[in-house]
């Protein structure tokens, strides 16, 4: 395997886990209103960041790849809104797991961002 298959591959299993993680993170909190569409709206943009990763890596060309990417790159700030959003509105007591999933939606944000990026300025 070279560098960037196992980078590829690597980000797979990262924005994998990542909505793993963040399905056991919503099973954690208490069931309400605000909790039941918050947690259903994080769970569709942490799972959709990982299947639209996939696909991108599983474009035709490389304008596909960058619309896939886009998706990509707005999913998971939507999965950093609703998990800032919980922390603001302080519906969870597991401050650590909440932390831990928006500093991996940061870090892989900046890299989805500078995927996007890199694809733009080379069109």
């Amino acid at each position: 395997m070279t560098d960037k298959e196992i980078f590829i591959e690597n980000l797979k299993n990262r924005t994998k886990e990542f909505a793993v993680n963040v399905i056991g993170f919503c099973e954690t909190l208490n069931s309400s209103r605000a909790t039941n569409a918050i947690t259903y709206q994080l769970i569709k943009s942490a799972t959709s960041t990982g299947a639209n990763y996939r696909a991108a890596c599983n474009a035709r060309s490389k304008k596909e790849f960058f619309s896939k990417i886009c998706i990509v790159v707005e999913e998971i700030d939507e999965s950093k809104y609703w998990l800032e959003l919980i922390q603001s509105t302080n519906l969870s007591k597991k401050k650590e797991s909440l932390n831990g999933l928006l500093i991996e939606g940061n870090e892989i944000a900046k890299i989805m961002g500078k995927a996007k990026t890199s694809m733009y300025e080379k069109n």
